[in-house]
């Protein structure tokens, strides 16, 4: 018998769609949020950060370490003998205890005790201020050009250091540059006066015509001045805050719009803020290190960008 034919498959045909189908867009009941972007402007560390007492002692054990592995220092070898110079570098090498090095305290690397090159707890042998007033001391010459020792009080004193600790550091100015050497600065900028006044990061509106990274120097001009040379790093945002909006007692008003803060970093190597007409009705800056931010941002504030604040 021949097979008998098969009904038509009509379910992959397409039925017609009742013109009521797809609902209507619903309104967002949700406020919008206004869009910033923001400037975390830093002042990088100028010194290197103070030795920690561990890192003092491993210091000194690798000089004293290194002084034990060298060849001899041979004298005749830098100085003539009999010079003003050898006559002072004697001199020296007598107060030394016969160590050439300058800055190992009292350790001799060629006694059968040169084994026992480290400093026992506590001890400031290697602190730096000890091993800098060793260096300065030996620094004076001892011995005229006509080869007759000088005396003490005629020494002509060799030129110190300049400290750590500025002016600024001991007036406290938070305004200066020139302060906390060692450590990161960001600005802060105070908008308001009184019991409104907010300290912030400088950020200001991104118009539709501007993207982040183009609004973000051009707020820090108006709101800083332009007398600083300053770099944005790169045009990835490094950290954002968030606004939620404020809404009235039926729940859909809108007292108070929300605000996404976008901040890029940026780093100053010039120059000094200047909020003298600046377009954004602030009042004060200053220039504060990490835990100096805690105290004058507000927790949710700090919360938000702590994450890409230096380790120092």
């Amino acid at each position: 018998m021949p097979p008998r034919p098969r009904p038509p498959n009509n379910h992959n045909q397409q039925r017609p769609l009742p013109s009521n189908h797809y609902p209507e867009p619903k309104q967002s009941t949700t406020p919008g949020y206004r869009i910033k972007a923001g400037v975390i402007l830093t002042r990088a560390p100028l010194l290197t950060r103070e030795e920690t007492p561990f890192e003092s002692a491993f210091y000194l054990y690798q000089k004293r370490l290194n002084e034990r592995l060298v060849a001899p220092f041979r004298r005749q070898f830098y100085y003539k003998q009999d010079t003003a110079a050898d006559l002072d570098f004697r001199i020296k090498l007598r107060e030394r205890h016969g160590v050439p090095a300058k800055d190992i305290g009292r350790y001799n690397p060629r006694s059968r005790m040169a084994w026992n090159d480290e400093v026992l707890v506590g001890s400031n042998t290697g602190s730096p201020e000890v091993t800098m007033e060793k260096l300065l001391a030996d620094a004076e010459v001892r011995v005229s050009e006509d080869g007759e020792p000088i005396a003490p009080e005629e020494r002509v004193p060799v030129e110190r250091p300049v400290p750590r600790r500025t002016e600024a550091d001991e007036k406290n100015d938070v305004k200066r540059l020139d302060r906390a050497m060692d450590r990161t600065l960001y600005l802060v900028v105070r908008r308001g006066e009184g019991e409104n006044a907010v300290w912030e990061f400088p950020a200001g509106a991104v118009p539709t015509d501007e993207t982040l990274h183009e609004t973000a120097p051009r707020v820090l001009a108006e709101s800083a001045g332009v007398n600083m040379n300053t770099w944005i790093v790169g045009r990835v945002p490094v950290a954002h805050h968030v606004v939620k909006p404020v809404l009235g007692e039926d729940g859909t008003s809108v007292v108070s719009r929300g605000e996404k803060v976008f901040f890029l970093k940026g780093r100053i190597m010039a120059g000094q803020a200047d909020l003298a007409g600046n377009k954004h009705g602030l009042t004060d800056f200053q220039w504060l290190t990490q835990e100096e931010l805690k105290q004058v941002l507000t927790f949710e504030y700090y919360h938000s960008v702590r994450n890409m604040m230096e380790l120092r």
